[in-house]
């Protein structure tokens, strides 16, 4: 069966499941354009207000299909680049996506596999999930912004004994670390991830994209210039019908509305 990326709703959550479990949901580029298409479709809709995206059969991502690699051999270097660019795009549509997206880790998560999990904005994982960053174990160094994301994630030494060594850490240690977010009981991942996103899916969507845009620009700011990011947006979504739909509602004590 081919690798493909499955997409479902449930509520005002996009589902998004890696489905190749004959092949621990190893990645190709079909899955990379499904995902971008995905996104885009779901950016679009009012509808959706979050995406969870996880593995199928207990298993969130493998990350590059080896055997596929060990044939790219033989490609030129242009070719080659391209099915890595192919994966960039579809990391950096996750990671610009102005909606909250929750990754929902079971089983192993390894190589571009953990540089998805890496790319999303908050992680929902098993206590018996295993991340790895393996490219070096078969002799390569990493892709998707594994090292992007862990060098400002973590101190230099960590994101080394994880990036040279590419052993594998549990759940718990980057619970520890702050990777991931919240342990979930084996199986129960989905589960809570969707219940997580069902929260986020009650907050005002255009704060939620404010705040996403304000997270990704700060390293890129001085204090100032962030503060005056920070102005901007502030006075933009105050303007916005959802702060007055908010404050009333917080003044009213009931459930916002927000559109």
């Amino acid at each position: 069966m081919p690798a493909e990326l499955q997409s479902t709703s449930q509520g005002q959550t996009l589902v998004l499941t890696i489905h190749h479990p004959e092949m621990r949901n190893a990645l190709d580029p079909a899955i990379y354009a499904a995902g971008i298409e995905a996104l885009n479709v779901a950016e679009r809709s009012a509808d959706v207000r979050s995406v969870v995206l996880t593995g199928a059969g207990g298993t969130f991502s493998a990350g590059g299909n080896l055997q596929r690699l060990q044939a790219r051999r033989q490609q030129g270097a242009q070719e080659q680049a391209r099915g890595v660019e192919a994966l960039h795009d579809w990391v950096e549509a996750i990671r610009t996506f102005p909606k909250p997206v929750v990754a929902a880790v079971e089983g192993h998560a390894a190589g571009a596999g953990f540089s998805l999990v890496l790319a999303c904005d908050l992680v929902v994982a098993a206590r018996n999930a295993l991340f790895a960053v393996s490219h070096v174990g078969v002799g390569l160094s990493p892709d998707g912004g594994a090292t992007w994301s862990l060098g400002r994630m973590l101190p230099r030494q960590l994101a080394g004994e994880l990036l040279l060594c590419g052993s594998r850490i549990d759940a718990a240690r980057l619970q520890a670390l702050g990777v991931v977010n919240q342990l979930a009981e084996p199986g129960r991942a989905l589960h809570e991830a969707l219940a997580l996103a069902e929260r986020l899916n009650g907050r005002a969507p255009n704060a939620l994209a404010s705040i996403k845009e304000l997270l990704d620009d700060a390293s890129r700011h001085t204090f100032t210039e962030q503060l005056a990011h920070e102005r901007d947006h502030f006075v933009r979504n105050l303007q916005h019908a959802n702060a007055g739909e908010g404050i009333a509602a917080f003044l009213e004590k009931r459930a916002p509305r927000y559109q």
